[in-house]
């Protein structure tokens, strides 16, 4: 090997060189993104957007998810998902994520409003994922990386009656047996996220809101939801999905653990737990629930 240093010199030069042009072209194509098709339906402008947003939508005008959620991103919010003591170590994924969501964006999910919006409303919806997947009995200072160590729900028989519920119409949109066979979302991420993303996307009842609604601002109270004191935000999205569960008992541990994985994701992703909104907003420990179980019961 020549040692000279004029020659190392033009060695390490262009060693240097080499590693900016990557670089350089890694960032370009990192922050290149899908320009929208455009046209006038009706007097309205609607867009498509590549693979992520294919079906016409106002939405598909905006950023989509991938713009602005990348994967280093997710890696971050699940930094703990496949360590030694989770249970579900290689499952859940970013791109599944993405897959997932490319059936929805064109309907408003993670495309409604500003990016600012579109971004809080998925840490919203993976503040949901994240503590309903968490391992939840370990602790290490950092308990909210914790998240998709384990399956959608594992374990929770609190939920099971809602559970069937929410397998058997979901699987009636995906198009899967998954009252028959749940253990299709065990074995699939994609499909795991899209049967979140579904319930995250769909009322419960008729002429009730989704969490989507009620998070982006498509939803306007009436006067008995004011009474109700349920207001639009992260708290009401626990009451669409959860009920009584967790909503109108105070600042109960389970309501808790999911503001406390929103905070954290929000924070990860750049927006900041401050743009959460008040406690009244935040939680929903003083709203009265849309479906309470006693009604529930009588429905059924």
């Amino acid at each position: 090997m020549d040692h000279h240093p004029k020659h190392q010199y033009s060695y390490y030069f262009h060693v240097f060189v080499a590693i900016a042009i990557a670089l350089a072209v890694l960032v370009c194509c990192e922050e290149e993104s899908v320009k929208p098709l455009v046209k006038t339906v009706k007097g309205k402008k609607v867009c498509t957007k590549g693979w992520e947003c294919k079906v016409w939508s106002e939405y598909c005008c905006n950023q989509t998810i991938s713009d602005y959620f990348q994967s280093y991103q997710f890696e971050n919010l699940f930094s703990k998902r496949n360590s030694p003591v989770a249970h579900a170590v290689g499952f859940w994924d970013y791109h599944s994520f993405i897959t997932a969501s490319a059936d929805y964006q064109h309907l408003g999910f993670g495309t409604t409003g500003t990016k600012h919006t579109a971004m809080k409303e998925v840490a919203a919806f993976l503040g949901h994922v994240g503590s309903k997947t968490s391992c939840k009995w370990i602790w290490s200072g950092h308990r909210w990386a914790i998240g998709m160590g384990t399956m959608l729900q594992q374990g929770d028989e609190s939920k099971q009656t809602i559970l069937n519920y929410n397998y058997g119409k979901a699987g009636e949109a995906l198009k899967q047996d998954l009252l028959s066979h749940p253990e299709y979302i065990e074995q699939n991420a994609t499909l795991a996220f899209q049967a979140a993303i579904w319930r995250w996307m769909t009322p419960v009842k008729k002429h009730q809101p989704s969490a989507h609604d009620v998070f982006v601002g498509k939803w306007k109270p009436t006067k008995n939801d004011t009474l109700s004191k349920r207001v639009p935000g992260f708290g009401a999205t626990m009451n669409v999905l959860y009920s009584d569960q967790v909503c109108g008992q105070g600042d109960v541990d389970s309501m808790n653990n999911m503001v406390s994985h929103y905070l954290y994701y929000l924070d990860l992703m750049g927006v900041g737990r401050e743009e959460a909104g008040p406690h009244e907003t935040l939680t929903c420990a003083e709203q009265q629930p849309f479906n309470p179980s006693s009604d529930s019961a009588s429905d059924s």
